[in-house]
């Protein structure tokens, strides 16, 4: 599973850090009106941008995070913004719940369709 995504994990970590930096900015590009919601969207964001810069791979900077447990923390993140208007009690504003669900939808689909691990490259002989 995490060698079979067309999505190479380069483009994974500059697309969480695009989607980090999008949900800090979020309440004031598209006028969020709940202070639940300003506030979710900011933690939200930097803890995606902590993830994805402390994951071992191409794009992190610390290298504390396996790649795998990454994998498996972006489901939860993806299930999380997706869930969030609903937990944090800010679906009356719309601009907020739109952001939230078209994020974490789009993060489950990158995620799915990442390419974690590169491609084993063992070479058997046979003698």
């Amino acid at each position: 599973m995490l060698r079979k995504g067309p999505i190479p994990l380069f483009l994974h970590g500059v697309w969480e850090y695009a989607v980090g930096a999008l949900l800090v900015v979020s309440q004031f590009a598209f006028g969020f009106d709940d202070a639940g919601a300003k506030a979710v969207s900011v933690v939200a964001g930097v803890l995606v941008i902590t993830l994805v810069a402390s994951t071992d791979g191409p794009t992190g900077l610390i290298d504390q995070v396996m790649v795998r447990s990454h994998a498996a923390l972006d489901v939860v993140l993806a299930g999380l913004l997706l869930a969030s208007p609903f937990l944090f009690g800010f679906t009356d504003d719309g601009a907020a719940t739109a952001v939230f669900l078209v994020l974490g939808l789009a993060h489950l689909l990158v995620t799915i369709g990442t390419r974690y691990l590169p491609a084993r490259t063992g070479v058997t002989s046979r003698v």
